[in-house]
């Protein structure tokens, strides 16, 4: 039979999204997992994986897979389910528990080859240990460059460079469209080469986007700072998460519909009086340490 298991979302859901796989196929080993997403290269070398597609290139996927075939369908999106909605339990167990499927733990999986260890690794030497940062996440060009629900405030990136800058190769993972800091360097480069990246750094102040579900996968222990989201619905037990200050100020919620706060952050919905709020930098920068 073939399971189509289908993955609406960003590149830290498809990263999620590898524990499920692991699931399905421990509970369906003789049957093919095929994975359609926005991002294949999670999926590259995958065991549990079969086949994985890109929404963009399905070339025959109908007369391949559905035609004709045994098949299921797994396309239920968890983000509209009641228990993500009430936060009370990891991504991974409601995405399994819609598809009938027992859950085999919250680790995702990321496989590289020794090749692409090699390659990708030599474009990253450094004179110094690196530490990484990912500071701000979202979609390419958006409105806001800098989200109050989810990206790190400039306080604590600033404290954090000020702190190690003289012992540390200071990365930053970021696109040319996202905010950039002096004392580090800016490295934007596809997703697998950002994977041996994370493997390479010492240490590593992430934030709720993709590099942290990658460092889980690596077994890479980071500090990850939480505002508006949870880290028991999107976090990694390996991980120092590190949940925002209580809030300072009552939110203006009259566009919130069932989620309280929109992630790319509406400027009508900051709970605090200013961002020097959110996080306390020395907490961060013990964490580090």
């Amino acid at each position: 039979m073939n399971i189509i298991y289908s993955i609406n979302g960003g590149i830290g859901k498809c990263i999620i999204a590898t524990a499920v796989c692991r699931a399905i196929k421990k509970q369906h080993p003789e049957d093919q997992l095929i994975v359609v997403s926005g991002y294949p290269e999670v999926f590259l070398n995958n065991p549990y994986v079969d086949r994985a597609f890109s929404f963009g290139n399905m070339s025959y996927f109908y007369q391949d897979y559905i035609e004709g075939k045994e098949f299921r369908v797994f396309v239920h999106d968890p983000y509209v389910d009641t228990a993500y909605l009430k936060q009370d339990e990891h991504l991974s167990i409601t995405w399994c528990r819609m598809f009938g499927v027992e859950h085999d733990g919250t680790q995702p999986e990321l496989f590289l080859t020794e090749r692409e260890q090699t390659f990708f690794a030599s474009k990253f030497t450094s004179d110094k240990p690196i530490l990484l940062l990912q500071t701000n996440g979202g979609a390419p060009n958006q409105e806001l460059k800098y989200s109050w629900a989810r990206d790190i405030p400039s306080n604590i990136v600033s404290d954090v460079i000020r702190a190690y800058e003289n012992d540390y190769n200071i990365v930053h993972m970021r696109r040319e469209d996202q905010i950039g800091y002096n004392g580090t360097t800016a490295v934007s480069d596809g997703f697998r080469a950002l994977v041996v990246l994370i493997a390479l750094s010492e240490k590593r102040l992430l934030m709720d986007s993709f590099g942290h579900h990658a460092a889980a996968a690596l077994n890479k222990p980071s500090t990850v700072l939480w505002i508006a989201n949870t880290p028991v619905v999107f976090g990694h037990s390996i991980h120092n998460n590190i949940v925002a200050n209580p809030f300072t100020k009552k939110p203006e919620l009259r566009q919130a519909y069932l989620q309280k706060f929109d992630i790319a952050g509406n400027l009508l919905e900051f709970p605090y009086n200013n961002e020097l709020e959110i996080f306390n930098s020395q907490q961060v920068i013990d964490s580090l340490k």
